[in-house]
């Protein structure tokens, strides 16, 4: 069975740049039940603008003869700390002053949130992790949280991910922030402020999701006669309007923001020393078409991560390739299980 619930956290937050908040609230989603030594958990880290409704955005991994069948497994994923989806966040009461947070919403790290994920963790007592999964700005967090916690995590699954956002990653998101803040509502103190110059926002990250074959074979004209109205350009402004019916350029802001800072280098003696605190066993997974978070990233993941193996994916979809191939992600993991199986077998 599959359930929503909110965790509260009453005390006051520190956050890792120096700004604090007088409490939270996550809101997860279990799908699955705990076996009796809670040993069957699989923690799901969603993407930029995902839920906590992994069944919603990746069901396709969570289904019953996937490789983490909800009937063996008890799969959790919270809300991500500055969301707009049951979490606090931008758009959450300040019970300081009893008014939305708006453009007050304190900094935010991938930092901040593990060790927000990691308080629920221990709300729910469970004290190993089976497997940790997530991709894109999820893989992010989940080195970030195999880091702070390595003794918590057995396996870890990065997807589309890298050690530290890159100038070419913070390049794109600036230009998205930039159409925000040139949308003329965007410094008042509203829900819907920014949402036009968020649409354009959404239409510029769309070209780094995908790919050139991509939009050559999904958005290609039928005929040469056409002179305006191309399929392609109609096909941002849905992806715009798409985002804008479901989230706010605050939150879009907030989290661009929080993929930018991350370094899971910092504070530390290097990188590379960082990711060698990993005890987790490690798959990581890129896509051989991935113009966000190209392989060379996650090639660097697995040659720092003691004992990690690389696994790529054949897409056309590019980054996005992660939320779509299901079935050779399916298998990509089933082969990590199997691994792990004849590992433990020969201990």
């Amino acid at each position: 069975m599959k359930t929503d619930q909110i965790y509260h956290f009453a005390s006051e937050f520190q956050l890792e740049t120096g700004g604090k908040l007088p409490g939270f609230q996550l809101k997860y989603t279990t799908f699955g039940q705990l076996n009796k030594d809670r040993s069957n958990v699989v923690w799901i880290c969603h993407a930029l603008t995902g839920s906590s409704d992994f069944t919603d955005w990746w069901k396709g991994l969570f289904t019953e003869a996937s490789p983490f069948d909800p009937r063996d497994y008890f799969i959790i994923c919270a809300n991500t700390l500055g969301g707009c989806y049951g979490s606090t966040g931008p758009l959450s009461i300040n019970p300081q002053t009893g008014k939305p947070y708006y453009h007050s919403f304190p900094e935010i790290t991938n930092r901040d949130v593990v060790k927000s994920f990691d308080l629920l963790r221990q709300h729910l007592g469970i004290n190993k992790v089976h497997s940790l999964v997530g991709g894109s700005l999820g893989g992010q967090q989940v080195l970030e949280w195999a880091i702070l916690q390595p003794n918590v995590f057995e396996r870890i699954i990065p997807i589309a991910t890298n050690a530290f956002h890159s100038p070419w990653g913070i390049a794109l998101n600036e230009a998205q922030r930039m159409a925000i803040a040139a949308d003329a509502t965007w410094k008042e103190d509203d829900a819907r402020a920014g949402v036009e110059g968020m649409k354009a926002a959404r239409a510029i990250g769309m070209i780094s999701f995908r790919t050139y074959d991509t939009f050559h074979q999904t958005q290609s004209e039928k005929n040469t006669d056409k002179t305006d109205n191309f399929r392609a350009a109609s096909y941002q402004r849905y992806q715009g309007q798409k985002l804008a019916n479901r989230f706010n350029a605050f939150t879009y802001w907030l989290l661009t923001k929080m993929m930018d800072s991350h370094n899971v280098g910092r504070g530390k003696e290097s990188v590379e020393h960082a990711l060698a605190e990993i005890k987790a066993s490690t798959w990581v997974i890129g896509i051989d078409t991935d113009l966000l978070f190209p392989i060379r990233e996650q090639e660097y993941l697995a040659q720092h991560i003691p004992g990690a193996q690389l696994d790529t994916i054949t897409s056309l979809h590019g980054h996005d390739g992660f939320l779509v191939e299901f079935d050779q992600f399916k298998q990509s993991v089933r082969n990590f299980l199997r691994t792990e199986v004849k590992k433990e077998t020969l201990v």
